[in-house]
């Protein structure tokens, strides 16, 4: 089988490989980290997340969650309402805690831009649950600006720790392109 090599178009090569436009991506990941951190944060400060009642806020929100199953068109699919039912709410405190250090992490991660590209992967996989969960509120957003971030990953920690931790701790397909590996 002969093998090809397909050319990135100039606008895709700009916005995701040119470190022209690190700036750009530093706005977006501050605002993105900025909101995780600041959901995080409140949470890690609300007994109802990580205090002596952990879980019982998640609870509510889970509930609500279930509850939009009915209907013709439901907000929550039956299948992750399942998922809820019986992985999340039989340990509600873990999971607060879960969401709340998660939530933290990714902000910190993405606000001093480090290791971007797995930060803005658990944001993403954050933000998918949350709509799945039936909530809107600004999930798509952040979905979609996570979207830009991790295909952006090279550049978008540019300006950030990445510009130092990432040379140093190489990338897992470079033993591939110094021919070591086959």
């Amino acid at each position: 089988m002969k093998h090809y090599i397909v050319e990135e178009n100039p606008l895709s090569h700009l916005l995701f490989n040119n470190t022209k436009l690190a700036w750009f991506w530093l706005v977006v990941r501050l605002y993105v980290g900025y909101e995780w951190l600041s959901a995080g944060w409140e949470k890690l400060h609300d007994p109802t997340w990580t205090g002596a009642q952990a879980g019982t806020a998640l609870g509510g929100f889970l509930n609500g969650a279930v509850a939009k199953t009915a209907g013709l068109h439901p907000d929550v699919q039956s299948w992750y309402a399942w998922f809820l039912e019986h992985a999340v709410m039989n340990h509600l405190g873990l999971w607060a805690h879960l969401v709340t250090y998660g939530e933290c992490l990714v902000g910190v991660a993405l606000i001093i831009g480090l290791f971007t590209g797995i930060a803005a992967f658990f944001g993403l996989f954050m933000n998918l649950n949350y709509l799945l969960a039936g909530t809107v509120s600004t999930n798509p957003v952040l979905f979609v600006l996570a979207i830009g971030i991790l295909m952006a990953w090279k550049v978008a920690g540019f300006i950030g720790l990445d510009h130092w931790v990432l040379p140093r701790l190489g990338t897992p397909w470079q033993k591939f392109e110094t021919g070591t590996v086959k």
